[in-house]
């Protein structure tokens, strides 16, 4: 299995927003072939800080559904949010090979 995380911290006051805009997401992405699951992560200690966690059979699953045409016009999406403040957000994504459960 493999794993993605993309963590970013939100503006001050916006967490809920992003929460929302993820409840509804388009869940393309759930459709994928090899796709697992998706959760998204609140910090307890700092709410602003958000992660989206993805999780793939495989790596390549993973690569194939980055360079999918449904990735690219999700992301296209987000640089058209009406608050400037949530489209300058920039991840930091990290990625996992599963080894254990």
């Amino acid at each position: 299995m493999y794993t993605v995380f993309s963590t970013f911290d939100v503006p001050e006051g916006k967490a809920d927003q992003v929460i929302t805009i993820y409840k509804n997401r388009s869940r393309s992405v759930d459709g994928a072939p090899g796709f697992k699951d998706f959760l998204l992560l609140q910090n307890d200690k700092r709410a602003g800080e958000i992660t989206v966690q993805l999780f793939f059979d495989t790596k390549r699953d993973y690569l194939n559904w980055v360079r999918s045409d449904d990735f690219k016009r999700i992301h296209e999406l987000e640089k058209k949010y009406p608050d400037e403040e949530l489209t300058a957000i920039v991840p930091k994504v990290t990625q996992y090979k599963v080894v254990a459960r």
